[in-house]
């Protein structure tokens, strides 16, 4: 059988800040944007620059650190796969869209909106394929209880032994 493969490598900015979904059955899905710049000079020596926006999707726990870290502007490596997916609008018209899922993602500035917001090293290798609708779920606010709860279980859980990555250690 041949191999194939379906990788993606970006490293961009936000064009605005991500929104956190929860699907029907509690998945966490994030999405967000990036842009990306292409600079190049013509024969005739003139400079021309080209940007091309991406669609970014990310699940569960890699979602939620998206949500927690990334706001608009801010410069990251992203890694994952194109997703191609069809649905029906709202219109009855069928339509298409192409997205990147990823399953890495590194924080590549220092910029820090946060009090102890630090470079991010992520990486999460389950993706959920649930049925997508057009029009996302609206934005879900946790209650405290809920916060209280997810502090807890966090306090559970073992310790992560993913390094953090500095930007100074990114070799590009």
């Amino acid at each position: 059988m041949a191999r194939s493969l379906n990788k993606v490598q970006l490293i961009g900015n936000l064009t605005r800040d991500p929104e956190l979904r929860y699907t029907p059955n509690g998945n966490a899905v994030c999405t967000f944007g990036i842009a990306t710049n292409r600079t190049w000079t013509t024969d005739s020596g003139e400079k021309r620059e080209e940007v091309d926006f991406h669609r970014i999707v990310a699940w569960n726990k890699l979602a939620e650190l998206c949500s927690q870290f990334l706001v608009k502007g801010r410069k990251i490596y992203v890694e994952g796969r194109l997703s191609t997916r069809n649905w029906t609008g709202q219109d009855g018209v069928q339509k298409t869209t192409t997205e990147i899922v990823i399953d890495d993602m590194i924080l590549l500035d220092s910029k820090q909106s946060g009090s102890n917001q630090q470079a991010a090293h992520t990486e999460t290798h389950t993706e959920p394929e649930p049925e997508f609708t057009e029009e996302p779920a609206p934005k879900t606010k946790k209650s405290e209880k809920q916060v209280q709860k997810s502090k807890e279980v966090e306090k559970e859980e073992p310790e992560n032994n993913d390094e953090e990555v500095a930007p100074d250690d990114i070799p590009f």
